[in-house]
Protein backbone atom coordinates (compact mmCIF):
# COMPACT_ATOMS: atom_id res chain seq x y z
CA UNK A 1 0.00 0.00 0.00
CA UNK A 2 1.37 3.44 -1.01
CA UNK A 3 0.19 6.42 0.06
CA UNK A 4 1.23 10.23 0.26
CA UNK A 5 1.39 11.91 3.57
CA UNK A 6 1.08 15.60 4.14
CA UNK A 7 2.24 16.34 7.03
CA UNK A 8 2.20 19.60 9.06
CA UNK A 9 6.10 20.40 10.22
CA UNK A 10 6.75 23.18 12.74
CA UNK A 11 10.13 23.55 14.88
CA UNK A 12 7.79 25.05 17.58
CA UNK A 13 5.43 27.46 19.44
CA UNK A 14 6.95 30.53 17.39
CA UNK A 15 8.16 28.97 14.26
CA UNK A 16 6.57 29.16 10.91
CA UNK A 17 4.99 26.30 9.88
CA UNK A 18 4.46 24.11 6.66
CA UNK A 19 3.14 21.02 5.27
CA UNK A 20 5.26 18.56 3.55
CA UNK A 21 4.49 15.69 1.52
CA UNK A 22 6.20 12.45 2.71
CA UNK A 23 5.58 9.32 0.20
CA UNK A 24 5.21 6.38 1.66
CA UNK A 25 5.36 2.70 0.38
CA UNK A 26 5.00 -0.72 1.79
CA UNK A 27 2.21 0.13 4.63
CA UNK A 28 -0.30 -2.70 5.11
CA UNK A 29 -3.90 -2.19 5.51
CA UNK A 30 -3.77 -3.75 8.76
CA UNK A 31 -1.32 -1.13 10.61
CA UNK A 32 -2.64 1.43 12.82
CA UNK A 33 -2.51 4.93 11.57
CA UNK A 34 0.57 5.63 14.36
CA UNK A 35 1.91 2.65 13.13
CA UNK A 36 2.22 4.17 9.86
CA UNK A 37 3.87 6.97 11.38
CA UNK A 38 6.01 5.17 12.59
CA UNK A 39 6.92 3.64 9.61
CA UNK A 40 7.65 7.13 8.26
CA UNK A 41 9.43 7.98 11.06
CA UNK A 42 11.88 5.00 10.88
CA UNK A 43 12.39 5.89 7.13
CA UNK A 44 13.49 9.69 7.83
CA UNK A 45 15.80 7.94 10.04
CA UNK A 46 17.76 5.76 7.81
CA UNK A 47 17.22 8.96 5.46
CA UNK A 48 18.74 10.98 8.80
CA UNK A 49 15.79 13.51 8.48
CA UNK A 50 14.39 14.64 11.17
CA UNK A 51 11.94 12.87 12.80
CA UNK A 52 7.73 13.93 13.11
CA UNK A 53 6.39 14.49 16.34
CA UNK A 54 3.13 13.42 17.48
CA UNK A 55 2.21 12.02 21.04
CA UNK A 56 0.09 8.82 22.32
CA UNK A 57 0.51 6.78 25.11
CA UNK A 58 -1.94 3.93 25.45
CA UNK A 59 -2.40 3.02 21.80
CA UNK A 60 -5.64 1.73 23.04
CA UNK A 61 -8.36 4.88 22.62
CA UNK A 62 -8.27 5.55 26.53
CA UNK A 63 -5.79 8.05 27.38
CA UNK A 64 -6.60 11.18 24.64
CA UNK A 65 -2.97 11.74 23.75
CA UNK A 66 -2.82 10.87 20.10
CA UNK A 67 -4.93 12.81 18.34
CA UNK A 68 -4.91 14.90 15.50
CA UNK A 69 -6.54 16.26 12.45
CA UNK A 70 -6.84 13.91 9.61
CA UNK A 71 -7.73 15.12 6.17
CA UNK A 72 -9.95 17.29 8.42
CA UNK A 73 -11.52 16.12 10.94
CA UNK A 74 -10.38 15.12 14.47
CA UNK A 75 -9.20 11.54 14.58
CA UNK A 76 -9.90 10.92 11.12
CA UNK A 77 -12.99 10.14 8.67
CA UNK A 78 -15.01 7.65 11.24
CA UNK A 79 -17.28 9.15 14.23
CA UNK A 80 -16.61 7.96 17.73
CA UNK A 81 -12.44 6.65 17.31
CA UNK A 82 -9.10 7.69 18.70
CA UNK A 83 -6.59 8.41 16.08
CA UNK A 84 -4.96 5.04 17.62
CA UNK A 85 -7.68 3.08 16.73
CA UNK A 86 -7.77 4.28 13.06
CA UNK A 87 -6.25 1.68 10.44
CA UNK A 88 -4.77 2.34 7.11
CA UNK A 89 -7.64 0.17 5.82
CA UNK A 90 -9.59 3.35 5.94
CA UNK A 91 -8.03 4.88 3.16
CA UNK A 92 -7.16 3.78 -0.09
CA UNK A 93 -3.98 2.93 -2.50
CA UNK A 94 -2.74 6.22 -3.61
CA UNK A 95 -4.58 8.57 -1.74
CA UNK A 96 -2.92 11.72 -0.07
CA UNK A 97 -3.30 12.09 3.57
CA UNK A 98 -3.43 15.72 4.99
CA UNK A 99 -2.04 15.25 9.22
CA UNK A 100 -2.42 18.64 10.66
CA UNK A 101 -2.24 19.15 14.76
CA UNK A 102 -5.32 20.18 17.02
CA UNK A 103 -5.38 24.15 16.10
CA UNK A 104 -6.99 26.50 18.80
CA UNK A 105 -6.05 29.43 20.63
CA UNK A 106 -5.81 27.50 23.69
CA UNK A 107 -3.54 24.56 22.23
CA UNK A 108 -0.22 26.32 21.29
CA UNK A 109 1.77 24.05 18.85
CA UNK A 110 4.75 22.62 20.45
CA UNK A 111 6.62 20.84 17.77
CA UNK A 112 4.93 19.38 14.42
CA UNK A 113 1.72 17.35 15.42
CA UNK A 114 2.18 17.96 19.39
CA UNK A 115 0.33 20.69 21.01
CA UNK A 116 0.00 22.42 24.22
CA UNK A 117 -3.16 21.24 25.90
CA UNK A 118 -2.37 21.98 29.69
CA UNK A 119 -5.05 23.95 29.65
CA UNK A 120 -7.18 21.34 30.17
CA UNK A 121 -5.33 20.37 33.15
CA UNK A 122 -5.67 23.88 34.81
CA UNK A 123 -9.21 23.33 34.45
CA UNK A 124 -9.67 20.23 35.79
CA UNK A 125 -7.33 22.33 38.95
CA UNK A 126 -10.44 24.36 39.81
CA UNK A 127 -12.99 21.92 40.94
CA UNK A 128 -12.89 18.37 39.43
CA UNK A 129 -12.40 16.71 42.46
CA UNK A 130 -14.09 16.12 45.72
CA UNK A 131 -11.91 18.34 48.59
CA UNK A 132 -13.85 16.95 51.94
CA UNK A 133 -11.51 14.91 53.65
CA UNK A 134 -12.88 10.82 53.84
CA UNK A 135 -9.95 8.93 55.00
CA UNK A 136 -9.72 6.01 53.20
CA UNK A 137 -11.53 5.08 50.52
CA UNK A 138 -15.25 3.78 51.56
CA UNK A 139 -16.83 0.44 51.34
CA UNK A 140 -17.94 1.14 47.35
CA UNK A 141 -22.17 0.37 48.78
CA UNK A 142 -21.60 2.74 51.67
CA UNK A 143 -23.49 5.02 50.19
CA UNK A 144 -26.70 3.77 48.07
CA UNK A 145 -26.87 5.61 44.44
CA UNK A 146 -29.15 5.01 42.09
CA UNK A 147 -28.56 3.36 39.22
CA UNK A 148 -29.77 6.19 36.95
CA UNK A 149 -27.78 8.62 38.46
CA UNK A 150 -24.53 6.35 38.92
CA UNK A 151 -25.17 5.59 35.03
CA UNK A 152 -24.71 9.09 34.47
CA UNK A 153 -22.33 9.99 36.27
CA UNK A 154 -20.37 7.26 34.70
CA UNK A 155 -21.18 8.15 30.95
CA UNK A 156 -19.67 11.91 31.95
CA UNK A 157 -16.58 10.84 33.45
CA UNK A 158 -15.91 8.46 30.02
CA UNK A 159 -14.39 11.67 28.63
CA UNK A 160 -10.73 11.35 28.10
CA UNK A 161 -9.92 15.27 27.63
CA UNK A 162 -8.41 14.32 23.87
CA UNK A 163 -9.34 18.01 22.42
CA UNK A 164 -11.06 16.67 19.83
CA UNK A 165 -14.14 18.76 20.69
CA UNK A 166 -11.97 21.72 20.63
CA UNK A 167 -10.26 20.73 17.24
CA UNK A 168 -13.72 20.60 15.55
CA UNK A 169 -15.62 23.12 17.44
CA UNK A 170 -15.58 26.46 15.13
CA UNK A 171 -15.27 28.70 18.20
CA UNK A 172 -12.51 26.60 19.58
CA UNK A 173 -15.17 25.63 22.60
CA UNK A 174 -14.00 23.31 25.21
CA UNK A 175 -17.97 23.01 26.74
CA UNK A 176 -18.27 19.52 26.44
CA UNK A 177 -15.53 18.67 28.08
CA UNK A 178 -15.33 21.23 30.94
CA UNK A 179 -19.22 20.25 31.27
CA UNK A 180 -18.33 16.71 31.60
CA UNK A 181 -16.19 16.84 34.29
CA UNK A 182 -18.08 19.32 36.17
CA UNK A 183 -21.54 17.32 35.53
CA UNK A 184 -19.39 13.75 36.71
CA UNK A 185 -19.42 14.92 40.44
CA UNK A 186 -22.58 17.49 40.70
CA UNK A 187 -24.57 14.21 39.67
CA UNK A 188 -23.04 12.19 42.26
CA UNK A 189 -24.27 12.97 46.42
CA UNK A 190 -20.43 12.96 46.94
CA UNK A 191 -20.11 16.24 44.48
CA UNK A 192 -23.33 18.50 45.41
CA UNK A 193 -21.73 20.21 48.62
CA UNK A 194 -19.48 22.01 46.27
CA UNK A 195 -21.44 21.99 43.32
CA UNK A 196 -22.00 25.72 42.81
CA UNK A 197 -18.12 26.66 43.08
CA UNK A 198 -16.89 23.53 40.99
CA UNK A 199 -19.12 24.51 38.31
CA UNK A 200 -18.49 28.68 38.31
CA UNK A 201 -14.91 28.21 38.81
CA UNK A 202 -14.30 25.91 36.35
CA UNK A 203 -16.31 27.59 33.44
CA UNK A 204 -14.59 30.83 34.77
CA UNK A 205 -11.38 28.93 33.81
CA UNK A 206 -12.30 27.46 30.99
CA UNK A 207 -12.86 31.23 29.36
CA UNK A 208 -9.74 32.84 31.17
CA UNK A 209 -7.69 30.15 28.63
CA UNK A 210 -9.29 31.87 25.54
CA UNK A 211 -11.42 28.86 24.86
CA UNK A 212 -14.24 30.13 22.55
CA UNK A 213 -18.27 30.30 23.40
CA UNK A 214 -20.25 27.39 22.39
CA UNK A 215 -22.99 28.12 19.73
CA UNK A 216 -24.32 24.11 20.18
CA UNK A 217 -23.61 23.19 16.17
CA UNK A 218 -23.04 20.12 17.62
CA UNK A 219 -19.64 18.69 15.83
CA UNK A 220 -18.18 18.63 19.50
CA UNK A 221 -20.62 15.37 19.94
CA UNK A 222 -19.99 13.73 17.19
CA UNK A 223 -16.53 13.86 16.91
CA UNK A 224 -16.03 12.78 20.54
CA UNK A 225 -14.54 9.08 20.79
CA UNK A 226 -16.69 8.02 23.89
CA UNK A 227 -19.80 9.69 22.74
CA UNK A 228 -20.57 12.41 25.31
CA UNK A 229 -23.67 14.12 24.16
CA UNK A 230 -24.40 17.35 23.67
CA UNK A 231 -27.01 17.48 26.46
CA UNK A 232 -24.28 17.53 29.01
CA UNK A 233 -23.35 21.48 28.18
CA UNK A 234 -26.96 22.18 28.48
CA UNK A 235 -27.04 20.99 31.72
CA UNK A 236 -23.99 22.90 32.43
CA UNK A 237 -25.09 25.80 31.38
CA UNK A 238 -28.46 25.42 33.57
CA UNK A 239 -25.93 24.76 36.73
CA UNK A 240 -24.41 27.67 35.60
CA UNK A 241 -27.22 30.05 35.64
CA UNK A 242 -28.55 28.66 38.93
CA UNK A 243 -24.94 29.06 40.69
CA UNK A 244 -25.03 32.63 39.38
CA UNK A 245 -28.44 33.05 40.55
CA UNK A 246 -27.06 31.99 43.98
CA UNK A 247 -24.27 34.62 44.18
CA UNK A 248 -26.60 37.18 43.38
CA UNK A 249 -29.03 36.67 45.93
CA UNK A 250 -26.52 35.87 48.74
CA UNK A 251 -25.00 39.04 47.62
CA UNK A 252 -21.74 37.76 46.47
CA UNK A 253 -21.78 39.59 43.32
CA UNK A 254 -23.45 42.59 41.47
Amino acid sequence: MKVTFKIWRQDGPKSEGRLVDYPVDGLTEDMSFLEALDYLNEELVRRKEKTISYEYDCREGICGQCGVFINGRPHGPHDHITTCQLHMRSFKDGDTIVVEPFRAKAFPVIKDLMVDRSAFDRIIEKGAYISAKTGTAPEANAIPIAKGIADKAMDAAACIGCGACVATCKNASAALFTSAKINHLNTLPQGKAEKTQRTLRMTDQMADEGFGNCTFTGACSVECPVEISIASIAEMNSSYFKARLSDFWNGKQD
